[in-house]
């Protein structure tokens, strides 16, 4: 076992979570990443103002600076958020709610290394057709694409297991 991991909360052996459960828990996320990246937006737009937008044939064109920013400012906060949870309880607010954590092959707690495989793999996964999840009903373990290749594993926590 690594010497810096930090254990997961609970030591034992729990199921890998299905599809379903797993795209119920992205889609709680989404809301949440979704209004934090409407806070972005505004707080980038209340600094540096609107006079960078302009209206050019009925499209609204934005200074490049501005939409690489607001991209960067997207993806960290994406990368921020789901690292955060991940590395301090494996369990992000939607995956909270479906009784889902994602932990270490080991069990423990996953690092920010495997967070960033982790997230720059779920993407591609996702984006090209599910490929990447769809994995799971061909893996003999449940793991997805990006369990595989972060080593770490989504499981189903009991109802008795949690913590409301």
């Amino acid at each position: 076992m690594n010497e810096t991991a930090k254990p997961a909360l609970e030591e034992k052996d729990f199921p890998r979570a299905g599809l379903l459960r797993r795209m119920a828990a992205l889609l709680y996320d989404i809301f949440l990443v979704v209004a934090i990246w409407f806070l972005l937006g505004y707080l980038v737009q209340f600094f540096l103002g609107t006079e960078n937008n302009q209206v050019i044939n009925s499209q609204i064109e934005t200074d490049p600076f501005i939409d690489n920013l607001l991209l960067l400012l997207m993806i960290s906060s994406c990368i921020f958020f789901y690292g955060w949870f991940w590395m301090k309880s494996g369990q992000t607010l939607g995956m909270l709610a479906w009784g889902l954590r994602v932990e270490s092959t080991s069990g423990t707690l996953i690092s920010f290394k495997q967070v960033l495989i982790r997230w720059c793999t779920a993407w591609p996964a996702f984006f090209i057709f599910g490929v990447g999840y769809f994995w799971i009903y061909i893996d003999n373990k449940g793991d997805a694409f990006h369990d595989k290749a972060s080593r770490s594993k989504v499981v189903v926590i009991p109802k008795s297991e949690r913590p409301f």
